[in-house]
Protein backbone atom coordinates (compact mmCIF):
# COMPACT_ATOMS: atom_id res chain seq x y z
CA UNK A 1 0.00 0.00 0.00
CA UNK A 2 1.75 3.47 -1.26
CA UNK A 3 1.17 6.46 0.41
CA UNK A 4 -2.50 6.81 -1.82
CA UNK A 5 -3.46 3.92 -0.07
CA UNK A 6 -2.22 5.13 3.38
CA UNK A 7 -4.02 8.85 2.65
CA UNK A 8 -7.36 6.76 1.89
CA UNK A 9 -7.60 4.79 4.66
CA UNK A 10 -7.08 7.82 6.63
CA UNK A 11 -10.03 9.81 4.80
CA UNK A 12 -12.16 6.69 5.63
CA UNK A 13 -11.48 6.57 9.31
CA UNK A 14 -12.15 10.22 9.25
CA UNK A 15 -15.73 9.51 8.02
CA UNK A 16 -16.28 6.81 10.40
CA UNK A 17 -14.68 8.98 13.69
CA UNK A 18 -15.69 12.91 12.42
CA UNK A 19 -14.70 13.70 15.94
CA UNK A 20 -12.80 11.50 17.12
CA UNK A 21 -9.44 12.02 15.00
CA UNK A 22 -7.15 14.45 14.75
CA UNK A 23 -3.26 15.46 14.31
CA UNK A 24 -0.88 14.77 17.29
CA UNK A 25 0.19 16.96 19.43
CA UNK A 26 3.36 18.58 17.46
CA UNK A 27 1.16 18.45 14.45
CA UNK A 28 -1.99 20.58 16.25
CA UNK A 29 1.10 23.32 17.75
CA UNK A 30 2.41 23.16 14.30
CA UNK A 31 -1.25 24.07 13.08
CA UNK A 32 -2.03 26.36 16.21
CA UNK A 33 1.29 28.48 14.56
CA UNK A 34 0.12 28.54 11.32
CA UNK A 35 -3.69 29.65 12.30
CA UNK A 36 -5.03 26.73 10.78
CA UNK A 37 -7.71 24.57 12.74
CA UNK A 38 -6.14 20.90 13.90
CA UNK A 39 -8.34 18.95 12.37
CA UNK A 40 -7.50 20.38 8.80
CA UNK A 41 -3.95 19.50 9.31
CA UNK A 42 -4.34 15.97 10.38
CA UNK A 43 -1.19 14.14 8.34
CA UNK A 44 -1.52 11.17 6.20
CA UNK A 45 0.44 9.21 7.87
CA UNK A 46 0.46 10.14 11.26
CA UNK A 47 -2.82 10.96 13.78
CA UNK A 48 -4.85 10.03 16.97
CA UNK A 49 -8.35 8.71 16.94
CA UNK A 50 -9.85 9.02 20.46
CA UNK A 51 -12.09 6.01 22.06
CA UNK A 52 -14.43 6.22 24.71
CA UNK A 53 -15.07 3.53 26.36
CA UNK A 54 -18.66 2.22 27.27
CA UNK A 55 -18.57 1.10 30.81
CA UNK A 56 -21.27 0.74 33.65
CA UNK A 57 -20.48 2.44 36.77
CA UNK A 58 -22.30 1.99 39.88
CA UNK A 59 -25.19 3.75 40.90
CA UNK A 60 -23.38 6.03 43.61
CA UNK A 61 -19.99 6.29 40.90
CA UNK A 62 -20.37 9.81 39.17
CA UNK A 63 -17.21 8.83 37.13
CA UNK A 64 -16.90 9.75 34.23
CA UNK A 65 -15.95 7.34 31.50
CA UNK A 66 -12.93 7.15 30.10
CA UNK A 67 -11.38 7.53 26.83
CA UNK A 68 -8.15 6.44 25.45
CA UNK A 69 -6.44 7.89 22.84
CA UNK A 70 -4.67 5.38 19.77
CA UNK A 71 -1.83 7.36 18.43
CA UNK A 72 -1.24 5.65 14.29
CA UNK A 73 1.87 6.60 12.86
CA UNK A 74 2.20 4.43 9.36
CA UNK A 75 5.84 3.30 8.59
CA UNK A 76 6.74 3.29 4.73
CA UNK A 77 6.20 -0.29 4.04
CA UNK A 78 2.53 0.11 6.17
CA UNK A 79 0.48 -2.33 6.08
CA UNK A 80 3.27 -4.78 4.59
CA UNK A 81 4.64 -3.50 8.15
CA UNK A 82 2.47 -3.13 11.34
CA UNK A 83 1.77 0.63 11.99
CA UNK A 84 3.49 2.30 14.72
CA UNK A 85 0.69 2.65 18.13
CA UNK A 86 0.61 4.08 21.22
CA UNK A 87 -2.06 4.59 23.53
CA UNK A 88 -2.47 7.18 26.18
CA UNK A 89 -5.08 9.38 27.87
CA UNK A 90 -5.91 12.88 27.50
CA UNK A 91 -4.30 15.50 28.90
CA UNK A 92 -5.63 16.23 32.73
CA UNK A 93 -7.86 13.17 32.32
CA UNK A 94 -9.61 12.30 36.07
CA UNK A 95 -8.08 9.11 37.35
CA UNK A 96 -10.52 6.14 36.66
CA UNK A 97 -11.00 3.62 39.51
CA UNK A 98 -11.07 0.61 36.92
CA UNK A 99 -8.28 1.88 34.43
CA UNK A 100 -5.02 3.37 34.29
CA UNK A 101 -2.81 3.17 31.72
CA UNK A 102 0.32 3.79 33.19
CA UNK A 103 0.05 -0.21 34.58
CA UNK A 104 -2.56 -1.58 31.64
CA UNK A 105 -0.83 -0.24 28.53
CA UNK A 106 1.42 -2.89 27.98
CA UNK A 107 -1.50 -5.49 28.74
CA UNK A 108 -3.25 -3.65 25.83
CA UNK A 109 -0.48 -3.52 23.73
CA UNK A 110 -0.41 -6.87 23.89
CA UNK A 111 -4.07 -7.53 23.11
CA UNK A 112 -3.75 -5.36 19.71
CA UNK A 113 -1.34 -8.04 18.56
CA UNK A 114 -3.51 -10.82 17.26
CA UNK A 115 -5.09 -8.27 15.51
CA UNK A 116 -1.80 -7.33 13.35
CA UNK A 117 -0.74 -10.64 12.65
CA UNK A 118 -4.52 -10.86 11.26
CA UNK A 119 -5.06 -8.06 8.89
CA UNK A 120 -0.94 -8.32 7.96
CA UNK A 121 -1.09 -6.70 4.14
CA UNK A 122 -4.70 -4.80 4.73
CA UNK A 123 -6.14 -1.79 6.06
CA UNK A 124 -6.24 -2.84 9.73
CA UNK A 125 -6.87 0.77 11.91
CA UNK A 126 -10.51 0.46 12.12
CA UNK A 127 -9.78 -3.27 13.34
CA UNK A 128 -7.66 -1.94 16.01
CA UNK A 129 -9.83 0.58 17.16
CA UNK A 130 -12.26 -1.94 17.93
CA UNK A 131 -10.28 -4.15 19.66
CA UNK A 132 -8.19 -2.27 22.08
CA UNK A 133 -11.73 -0.77 22.71
CA UNK A 134 -13.34 -4.11 23.80
CA UNK A 135 -9.98 -4.95 25.60
CA UNK A 136 -10.41 -2.16 27.78
CA UNK A 137 -14.17 -2.43 28.60
CA UNK A 138 -13.47 -6.00 29.41
CA UNK A 139 -10.83 -4.76 31.50
CA UNK A 140 -12.86 -2.93 33.16
CA UNK A 141 -15.44 -4.68 33.49
CA UNK A 142 -13.52 -7.63 34.97
CA UNK A 143 -12.21 -5.47 37.83
CA UNK A 144 -15.94 -3.95 38.23
CA UNK A 145 -17.25 -7.70 38.80
CA UNK A 146 -14.04 -8.91 41.30
CA UNK A 147 -14.77 -5.61 43.22
CA UNK A 148 -18.47 -6.97 43.57
CA UNK A 149 -17.34 -10.30 44.37
CA UNK A 150 -15.05 -9.37 46.92
CA UNK A 151 -18.72 -7.73 48.43
CA UNK A 152 -20.51 -9.93 48.56
CA UNK A 153 -17.80 -12.94 50.03
CA UNK A 154 -17.21 -10.25 52.70
CA UNK A 155 -21.21 -9.57 53.03
CA UNK A 156 -21.86 -13.36 53.08
CA UNK A 157 -19.61 -14.19 55.86
CA UNK A 158 -20.63 -10.82 57.93
CA UNK A 159 -24.48 -12.88 57.44
CA UNK A 160 -23.00 -16.43 58.49
CA UNK A 161 -21.22 -14.71 61.96
CA UNK A 162 -24.67 -13.26 62.18
CA UNK A 163 -26.45 -16.18 61.82
CA UNK A 164 -24.19 -18.15 63.97
CA UNK A 165 -25.32 -15.99 66.96
CA UNK A 166 -28.96 -17.77 66.67
CA UNK A 167 -28.57 -20.87 65.52
CA UNK A 168 -25.98 -21.96 68.27
CA UNK A 169 -24.03 -25.20 68.40
CA UNK A 170 -24.88 -27.91 66.09
CA UNK A 171 -26.99 -30.78 68.29
CA UNK A 172 -25.24 -34.17 68.01
CA UNK A 173 -26.02 -37.71 69.86
CA UNK A 174 -23.28 -37.42 71.76
CA UNK A 175 -24.34 -34.18 72.94
CA UNK A 176 -27.70 -34.16 73.70
CA UNK A 177 -27.16 -37.05 76.10
CA UNK A 178 -24.68 -35.46 77.95
CA UNK A 179 -27.15 -32.11 77.91
CA UNK A 180 -29.87 -34.62 79.21
CA UNK A 181 -27.59 -36.31 81.88
CA UNK A 182 -26.44 -32.71 83.13
CA UNK A 183 -30.49 -31.49 83.14
CA UNK A 184 -31.57 -34.69 85.01
CA UNK A 185 -29.22 -34.66 87.49
CA UNK A 186 -29.77 -30.56 88.11
CA UNK A 187 -33.82 -31.61 88.45
CA UNK A 188 -32.95 -34.39 90.82
CA UNK A 189 -30.84 -31.35 93.09
CA UNK A 190 -33.51 -29.39 92.58
CA UNK A 191 -35.77 -31.40 93.85
CA UNK A 192 -34.01 -32.63 97.02
CA UNK A 193 -33.24 -29.31 97.80
CA UNK A 194 -36.64 -28.25 97.62
CA UNK A 195 -37.96 -30.82 99.74
CA UNK A 196 -35.12 -30.58 102.43
CA UNK A 197 -37.07 -26.60 102.69
CA UNK A 198 -40.51 -27.84 102.75
CA UNK A 199 -39.44 -30.30 105.46
CA UNK A 200 -37.51 -27.50 107.50
CA UNK A 201 -40.74 -25.27 107.19
CA UNK A 202 -42.83 -28.02 108.26
CA UNK A 203 -40.92 -28.26 111.20
CA UNK A 204 -40.78 -24.83 111.94
CA UNK A 205 -44.69 -24.33 111.09
CA UNK A 206 -45.54 -27.42 114.40
CA UNK A 207 -42.65 -25.45 116.94
CA UNK A 208 -41.48 -27.69 119.45
CA UNK A 209 -42.93 -31.21 120.35
CA UNK A 210 -44.83 -31.36 123.50
CA UNK A 211 -44.43 -34.54 126.04
CA UNK A 212 -47.08 -37.28 125.54
CA UNK A 213 -48.29 -39.02 128.81
CA UNK A 214 -48.61 -42.90 129.16
CA UNK A 215 -51.68 -44.24 130.36
CA UNK A 216 -51.48 -46.70 132.75
CA UNK A 217 -51.95 -49.59 130.19
CA UNK A 218 -49.47 -48.49 127.67
CA UNK A 219 -46.75 -48.41 130.91
CA UNK A 220 -47.63 -51.89 131.44
CA UNK A 221 -47.38 -52.95 127.69
CA UNK A 222 -43.94 -51.18 127.60
CA UNK A 223 -42.72 -53.08 130.82
CA UNK A 224 -42.01 -49.63 132.57
CA UNK A 225 -44.40 -50.69 135.47
CA UNK A 226 -41.76 -52.32 137.62
CA UNK A 227 -39.40 -49.17 137.04
CA UNK A 228 -41.57 -46.99 138.87
CA UNK A 229 -40.44 -45.50 141.95
CA UNK A 230 -42.23 -45.43 144.79
CA UNK A 231 -42.56 -42.59 146.80
CA UNK A 232 -41.30 -43.11 150.02
CA UNK A 233 -44.51 -41.52 151.48
CA UNK A 234 -46.21 -44.73 150.82
CA UNK A 235 -48.19 -42.55 147.71
CA UNK A 236 -50.55 -44.58 145.19
CA UNK A 237 -48.63 -45.88 143.00
CA UNK A 238 -50.64 -45.31 140.03
CA UNK A 239 -50.01 -41.27 140.77
CA UNK A 240 -46.25 -42.34 140.30
CA UNK A 241 -47.65 -43.72 137.12
CA UNK A 242 -49.27 -41.11 135.51
CA UNK A 243 -46.01 -38.64 136.12
CA UNK A 244 -44.32 -40.48 133.59
CA UNK A 245 -43.50 -38.92 130.17
CA UNK A 246 -42.21 -40.33 126.70
CA UNK A 247 -40.96 -38.38 123.76
CA UNK A 248 -43.05 -38.72 120.52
Amino acid sequence: MGLDEQREEREVLKSIFPDEITGTAKQCLKASLANFLGREDISDTEYRISILLDVINEDDDESKSPIIILQVNYPTAYPDEAPQLEISAPPGAPKYTFLDLQEDRSRLMEALQPTIEENMGMAMVFSLVSTLKDSAELLVSERQHAVQALEDVQKAEAEAEENRKFHGTAVTIKSFLEWRAKFKKEMEDEEFKRKEEKEAEDKKKRGPKEEKKLTGRELWEKGLVGKIEEDEGGGDALEGIHKLTVQE
